[in-house]
């Protein structure tokens, strides 16, 4: 049974492990883990240690394929369906190298796509012959038809083979009309991979109604897993062409065989995934993006306000991370946004991301059950207090 917190924020805090005294407005990177799944982790840490042999041949994949099913009703999609991989990045390139690529044929990225999806585009291009075009998401953002416009006239300007659509922007937290999207590449004739690195839990995922090909999204962000546990989901149309990277005892013996077997590792963060999903329904998922997204909203505002910049997308566009441009003193390139954020971190303690954007910088702040707005407040005193030049 789903039961609501008497409140979110600073109450939650020893939910997490996370150090005493440190602001933590970074959660959209690499999360933060409650207790209780990193307990479970170790449970299953210790099951696997006590029997090695036993729990490899008998019990590692099954308890693979009971994960999926716990998390299958999260996405709208059918277990069969979903790999449990370590990472977005290692579903990506297992997708991308999959494909039988050749000369002429275009891969359509974003200049905002993460660097990791671009760096495996670039490779596999290198490898087969094939282009990449790429086009520009406009930042700041306006509204989700404008973002929509610019890909249609990319799809008309390059027709690609492959579209990689982000179903909510690393850099920059912008939440794409994906669904749209994903239709119109449909109707262009394109593949369509979805990196939804951040949406499982931020936003409602219904991979059901999204006419996408693959899907693949992170569980130790928004979902409250270990770190090491992501998915990649597969549709009908493709799932008998997909293998992981590494080529295992299990090949040729369908999608979840393949994927389930890449040889000995530490499945635990993927088997403790049932424990996250107990601790998010503990506060009912639609509570904790409620929160999250308000909070996310608030903190642009206040931040916003007392910068006298803008927010870099609407709150139609926004889930549970704001990005906020910072004003024009503080500069701009990718070594002074790290500067300050490393001086954030050394001297004041407040993890968040400072990226290079749009000619200025951007502090980007995710929202998560365990923080508050006086920690907003904390971190626009720390950033003022910066300001080169006084």
């Amino acid at each position: 049974m789903t039961t609501t917190p008497h409140g979110f924020g600073a109450d939650l805090r020893p939910l997490f492990a996370l150090e005493d005294g440190s602001i933590h407005l970074n959660h959209g990177s690499y999360g933060a883990t409650p207790r209780a799944v990193l307990d479970a982790q170790r449970d299953w840490r210790d099951r696997m240690e006590a029997e090695p042999s036993r729990f490899m041949e008998f019990e590692f994949r099954p308890a693979l394929r009971a994960a999926a099913a716990r998390l299958a009703p999260y996405l709208g999609a059918e277990a069969e369906h979903i790999a449990m991989v370590e990472n977005a990045t290692q579903a990506v390139n297992a997708i991308l190298r999959s494909l039988d690529l050749a000369a002429g044929d275009r891969i359509l990225i974003n200049d905002q796509t993460y660097g990791a999806v671009r760096n495996t585009v670039r490779f596999v291009c290198g490898m087969t012959g094939a282009e990449i075009a790429q086009w520009s998401l406009p930042f700041p953002a306006r509204n989700p038809e404008h973002a929509l416009a610019a890909f249609e006239a990319a799809l008309t300007a390059h027709r690609p083979r492959l579209v990689i659509l982000d179903h909510i922007t690393s850099p920059t937290a912008l939440l794409l009309p994906v669904e749209r999207m994903a239709a119109a590449a449909r109707a262009a004739g394109a593949l369509v991979l979805v990196d939804g690195a951040h949406a499982p839990g931020m936003v409602a995922v219904d991979l059901a109604s999204l006419d996408a090909d693959w899907y693949t999204g992170n569980a130790h962000k928004w979902l409250f897993a270990a770190k090491g546990c992501a998915f990649l989901w597969a549709g009908p149309r493709v799932i008998d062409r997909l293998h992981p990277t590494v080529i295992s005892h299990g090949y040729e013996g369908g999608f979840a065989t393949e994927f389930d077997w890449v040889g000995t590792r530490d499945g635990s963060a993927q088997h403790s995934l049932p424990t996250a999903l107990d601790f998010a329904d503990r506060f009912g998922i639609e509570a904790i993006q409620m929160h999250n997204h308000a909070l996310a909203m608030a903190a642009g505002r206040r931040l916003a306000s007392t910068f006298g910049t803008e927010c870099g997308a609407p709150e139609s566009m926004s889930g549970s991370m704001v990005t906020v441009r910072l004003p024009g003193a503080y500069g701009q390139g990718f070594e002074t946004a790290e500067a300050l954020r490393h001086r954030l971190l050394r001297e004041d303690r407040i993890q968040t991301r400072i990226n290079p954007l749009a000619g200025g910088l951007y502090v980007r702040v995710s929202a998560q059950i365990y923080n508050h707005i006086a920690e907003i407040d904390a971190l626009a005193d720390a950033i003022l207090a910066k300001r080169p030049n006084g």
